[in-house]
């Protein structure tokens, strides 16, 4: 139980800032060029962010077997629909020729 906890604190602190900062359109200079679309890449950021307390937060609390693992499945599928957002907005930005 003890990993759940570091890992729901590691990814809160990590990937929540980061992901509410570029789902704003806010990044550093440096890496605008490296992420064409920022808010897109932002808001698939927060999706993976929101695989750690689904999975998680049940366990955590004691929930039965099957809600834990309905919530884990709920989490995966936020994840793939955040990583297609990215991929579409890195597609279109390609196929507008922007970069």
């Amino acid at each position: 139980m003890i990993w759940q906890w570091i890992g729901l604190t590691v990814f809160s602190l990590t990937l929540l800032p980061a992901g509410l900062a570029m789902a704003a359109g806010r990044a550093p200079a440096r890496l605008r060029g490296r992420l064409a679309p920022v808010r897109a890449h932002g808001w698939a950021l927060l999706a993976l962010y929101a695989v750690a307390p689904l999975n998680a937060i049940p366990r955590l609390t004691g929930a039965s077997p099957e809600l834990s693992l309905a919530l884990t499945a709920a989490g995966g599928i936020v994840a793939v629909t955040g990583c297609l957002v990215a991929g579409v907005a890195r597609l279109a930005v390609v196929k507008s020729g922007l970069r």
